[in-house]
Formats: structure tokens, C-alpha cells, sequence
């Protein structure tokens, strides 16, 4: 779960007033689900078709509105739906049919869940009266999905249809925003009803709060404007609010330092001399190092999750905590807060921006020019940076980098999950909101292809480029042929260490090098340390030409800007090149699991000396 935010982005429908009347159609129920996705805005629908969703997909072969993308899986439907939420700002849908169609969108709804992200997975379910009789292909898919959903829904009767429809979008996209399922019995789909809209909202209860409590905010501004070592701590809720504006003018006004984490990449910019980087396990000395000595914490659309923590207990001692978010179950959840703020990060960004202002105008106003001394030799003590392989093979950082220095402006950037997601935070620079997806909270191997199909089917004249890993990348590499043809061509760089790199690095820090499970190529050198050679099995570029792509391999540093210009310039396909990194590069700084961000390494038996050890 991420951070939250708001904004019904997708036209939303208002309840009908007494004395509206609205023109009334008689379908089926298959067809008034066609209808109402085309009046809440849906332009794509990532799906499999199946036999309970069926009904469905009859009208949707007629509507000129909502265009179909046929998946290879519906886990790629799923993560399709969220690459394009999270490019787009508006909510993604994914559909499939009853049983294992609709579990096997669970990953994609839990990850979307833990991520914050709007999105609406529409299923089949067997006819009602079918229900609970263990019929062929049924799955209770709302008892399932209840844990990792903001709402679901089950719906039996056809006249129901656009109302749950409306209700589900508004509730995925406002408040902190999150995936909504919709399962539609069969019968539904098939039976008569009529068609009006908008339908009469019904949602007792649920009224997110937006706008901030102002004597919160006094407090807030009261305590950045005293405040030594403050740090502005922000999480993507800062992204999905659409408040990075606010979040400039704040940072700009007050001079404390900016830190972004893993899902806030881009809501302030890489660039930006107040930014220290990213927090967390594998974050920025400079940007873990802050939040350890603050001592006051601004938390903007973030969750004080166990990775940027660390162990919980020891972190930031020193500080007082200011936590606004949207979501109020978020606040006091992991850390106490001493002025907790519920509300949309843009209104709340506004009203402290003002009220830094009245602070200021009344001679208040924070000294931190000590502090920034400390971050600055922080900051050029322990820069980000990577060591090339003695062998003359390819560093994968070296490739992450120039991937990000080449790719045309405003390029959107999708990660999967281990140490090619940790090097593509570092060291390709974020200075947009939204050019950065990864599965932050869930960490799901094999996001990043169908993220990245999704995100390009949404924003078709940006690049697009996902950074995979081998172990990711052989998951979901299938919806490769989807791009193909669906004219969806997205880049892929699979960074191929021939190994579970992140994994691999846990053996050779913590269980002395025991490589159990983790080689995944085959050939001489297998799991020894040395280069592979040989067959390649299996071979990406190969599989990648199968699936209608341009593929192409680089295993030389020589020839790095040459291979990443050509599949920069190939537009008409999906390319996929298959970079051979050397196999033990690790990702560094790192706090080991569990243990306190204090005990932060540099780099590998490298601590960080502050010059504040008492022991000293």
C-alpha cells in the first residue's frame, strides 16, 4: 500500500436529481457494461476472453470507444492496467473470465493495491444460481481478492450493471486512489434490462477527506520554521495527488532538503540541488543519513515503509514527525506523529505553503545552514557511483545510465523487480512525475514488460523503455508478442547476469556464497563466477525475433552508445536487446535486512564514518 492521493481523474458521474430524466435504452447486460465503461471515459481494456465474460466481449467487438488489447496472460492484463494508470493518471482496466482467468489477476490487483494505483479488473463469474455449487471454472474471486482490493463487487442482477460500473471507478480513483474488482455473474451478462445514464450514485459512507484541518497545518509550518535538520520526506502520494508543483514551491520556500523514495521518483527533481536522493534500503547515504539525524520529518504521500525505515525502533531518533496523507489509516500506523494532517497532498502542500509564508512574513524563518554543511560533505563523501568489471565486461550500472542519457525526452521508464530496478532508481535521473513505474510495495517479478505495454498503449507518443532482469524478464515476456501485434512498440533492456541478481547478492553477503537456486543460464562458467558462453538457453534474441520483435545483443562496452541509438531509432516493433552484464556487480549503499539505517555500507565493508560516533 503506497501513500494517498486523489483526483477522479476519468469523468465522473453525478447522482441524478429528482427531476432529471435520462434516455433509457433496452440491452442486454453485456451490452450496458460496453455502454457504461464508454461513459466513465475507458479508452483501452487489457482482458483474455473465457466463457463467463463472454457475453461481453460480443459488444465490445462494436464499440468504436474502447479498444480491446488481447493479452498472452491475464497476470500481463493486469500489470498492462497499472503501467497505463501509473503513465497516464487515469484508471486502467483489465477483464477476464471466472476461475483461473480472474485468480490469475490476483498478483496484478495486490500489487496495484500496495502500489496505490486506480484500477477497475472487471470478471466473469458463473451463472447466480450456479454459485457455490464448486460449478466448472467458478472461484469466489470477491472472497479472494477482499484483502487486496479498496472495494469489490458482485453483481447478479443486469440492471445493476452501470451503477456498479460508475460507483467502481469513482472509488478507484478518488480518496487514495486502488484497484476495484467487479465480478458479473454470466446471467447478468445475458439477461434484458435497460440502459439510462448517469445511474444514481449510492456510496453511504464513503466521503474522503480532502481538504486539510488548518490548525494542523499552523502547526506544521510552525515546526519547519524551527526546525535545525528538517527533512521533506515524500512519497508517491505526492505524484498521484498532482501535487509536484506545490511540493517545488514548498521545498524552494523553506531551503530543507528533498527526499524522494522508490515510488516518489520524479515527483521532485533528480536534478534539483535541494534533492539528496533516494531513502531506503538501497538508498542514497546522503538522502538515509537525513532522515537518521532530522529532527523534524515532513511525510508527504508516504507510509514510513519497513525499507526506508529499517529497523523501526532506531529510526530517526531525533525527529518529530509531520505525516499528511490521504489516507488516515496510514497515520500512527508505523511511527507516531506528532502533528498529523489528514487530506490530498496538493490542498495540503498548498495551505502550508501559505501558512510557511504568514511564518516568514512574521519574522520566522528557519536556519539551516549548518545543516546543509553536513549534507553537502555527506553528499560528496558518498556519491552515488560503480566500479567497472576488471574483465573489460559490461557493468550493468554503466548500461542502466546510458540508457536514461540517451532516451529521448520525456521517455517513461518501467522496472521489474532486484538489482536492475535498484541501479535504474540511481542512476537514471527523474526530474517529471510519472516517468518512473516499478511495484514498489509488492516488489512483483515480470511488472515491468506488461507495465511498459500499458503505459505506452496510454501515452503512444512517448518512448518507452522497461529495464528488466533475465529472471524477470522470462515471466511475462510473452505479452512481447501482444506488442507486436497490437502496434505497441516498447524497448526492453533485460540486463542479464545470467542469475536471481538481487538473491545471488544475499548468498555472497550472507550465506557465504552458497548459490543455491539462483543460475539461470547455461553453458561453461554456470554459477562459478565466470562468463557464460556458448548455447544460451535460453536466447533472449532468438525468443524476442520469434515474438515479432528487433532484437539484438551487446556484450562489448565498445559498442553500448552504438546498440542503445539503434533501439532508440526503431519505432515501427518492439525491441529487445540483451545486454551480458558481469555477474557480480552488487547494489550498493545497502542496510542489511532488519538491522538499523545507522548501520548504512557504502559499499561493500565500506560504513560511512559521520564524525559523531561517540566511541570514537
Amino acid at each position: 500500500m503506497t501513500e494517498q492521493a486523489t483526483g477522479a481523474h476519468h469523468p465522473q458521474p453525478r447522482p441524478r436529481s429528482g427531476g432529471q430524466s435520462a434516455p433509457v435504452e433496452h440491452v442486454t447486460g453485456a451490452q450496458s457494461l460496453i455502454r457504461s465503461l464508454e461513459e466513465v471515459g475507458a479508452d483501452t481494456v487489457f482482458g483474455i476472453p473465457g466463457g463467463a465474460i463472454l457475453p461481453a466481449y460480443d459488444p465490445l467487438m462494436d464499440s468504436t470507444r474502447v479498444r480491446h488489447v488481447l493479452v498472452r496472460h491475464e497476470q500481463g492484463a493486469g500489470h498492462a492496467a497499472t503501467g497505463y494508470a501509473q503513465a497516464t493518471g487515469r484508471v486502467g482496466v483489465c477483464m477476464a473470465t471466472s476461475g483461473p482467468g480472474a485468480t490469475n489477476l490476483v498478483t496484478p490487483i495486490a500489487d496495484a493495491h500496495m502500489d496505490s494505483v486506480p484500477m477497475v479488473a472487471i470478471t466473469g463469474q458463473v451463472a447466480s444460481k450456479a454459485i457455490g455449487t464448486d460449478a466448472f471454472q467458478e472461484a469466489d474471486i470477491v472472497g479472494i481478492t477482499m484483502p487486496i482490493t479498496k472495494h469489490n463487487f458482485l453483481v447478479t442482477k443486469a440492471e445493476d450493471i452501470p451503477r456498479v460500473i460508475a460507483q467502481a471507478f469513482h472509488i478507484a480513483s478518488t480518496g487514495r486512489p486502488g484497484p476495484v474488482l467487479v465480478d458479473i455473474a454470466k446471467d447478468a451478462l445475458q439477461a434484458k434490462t435497460t440502459f439510462s445514464w448517469p445511474p444514481t450514485m449510492d456510496l453511504p459512507g464513503y466521503r474522503p477527506v480532502t481538504k486539510p484541518h488548518a490548525k494542523q497545518i499552523r502547526e506544521a509550518a510552525k515546526l519547519i520554521t524551527t526546525a535545525r535538520r528538517p527533512v521533506l520526506y515524500v512519497g508517491g502520494g505526492v505524484i498521484k495527488a498532482r501535487a509536484t508543483a506545490e511540493l517545488k514551491v514548498l521545498a524552494e520556500l523553506t531551503g530543507a532538503p528533498v527526499t524522494t523514495t522508490l515510488m516518489g521518483l520524479g515527483a521532485f527533481p533528480d536534478s534539483h540541488e535541494l534533492h539528496v536522493g533516494m531513502p531506503g534500503m538501497h538508498g542514497a547515504v546522503t538522502a538515509v543519513t537525513a532522515l537518521q539525524k532530522a529532527d523534524l520529518i515532513v511525510a508527504l504521500g508516504a507510509r514510513f515503509d519497513d525499507r526506508v525505515t529499517g529497523k523501526l525502533d532506531s529510526f530517526a531518533p531525533y525527529a518529530k514527525i509531520v505525516h499528511a496523507d490521504i489516507d488516515p489509516a496510514e497515520i500512527g500506523k508505523n511511527r507516531a506523529a506528532d502533528v498529523p494532517i489528514v487530506g490530498d497532498a496538493r490542498e495540503v502542500l498548498a495551505d502550508i505553503v501559505q501558512a510557511v509564508q504568514k511564518e516568514h512574513a512574521e519574522g520566522h524563518r528557519g536556519d539551516y545552514t549548518a545543516w546543509w554543511k553536513d549534507l553537502n560533505r555527506w553528499r560528496e563523501t558518498y556519491p552515488l557511483g560503480y566500479d567497472q568489471p576488471a574483465d573489460g565486461s559490461l557493468s550493468p550500472q554503466q548500461v542502466i545510465e546510458r540508457i536514461g542519457q540517451l532516451a529521448p525526452e520525456g521517455t517513461v521508464f518501467a522496472a521489474g523487480v532486484g538489482q536492475h530496478q535498484m541501479w535504474a532508481a540511481h542512476f537514471i535521473a527523474y526530474d517529471k512525475p510519472a516517468t518512473w513505474l516499478n511495484s514498489g510495495g509488492a516488489g512483483t517479478m515480470g511488472y515491468a514488460v506488461p507495465a511498459a505495454m500499458g503505459a505506452k498503449a496510454g501515452v503512444p507518443d512517448r518512448a518507452v523503455w522497461a529495464i528488466d532482469g533475465d529472471g524477470c524478464f522470462q515471466m511475462t515476456n510473452q505479452e512481447l508478442t501482444t506488442c507486436a501485434l497490437n502496434n505497441i512498440p516498447i524497448k526492453v533492456a533485460i540486463i542479464n547476469n545470467g542469475a536471481l541478481g538481487m538473491v545471488r547478492q544475499w548468498q555472497t553477503l550472507f550465506y557465504n556464497q552458497r548459490y543455491s537456486n539462483t543460475v539461470l543460464h547455461s553453458g561453461p562458467g554456470a554459477g562459478t563466477g565466470e562468463k557464460s558462453a556458448g548455447t544460451r538457453v535460453p536466447d533472449f534474441v532468438k525468443l524476442s525475433e520469434a515474438m515479432g520483435c528487433h532484437a539484438i545483443r551487446c556484450e562489448d562496452p565498445a559498442d553500448l552508445d552504438k546498440v542503445i541509438e539503434e533501439a532508440n531509432s526503431i519505432n515501427d516493433r518492439p525491441v529487445v536487446v540483451d545486454f551480458i552484464v558481469h555477474e557480480d556487480a552488487m547494489v550498493w549503499p545497502m542496510v542489511a535486512a532488519g538491522t538499523s539505517n545507522d548501520e548504512i555500507m557504502a559499499a561493500r565493508d565500506v560504513r560511512p564514518d559521520f564524525g559523531d560516533n561517540e566511541d570514537d
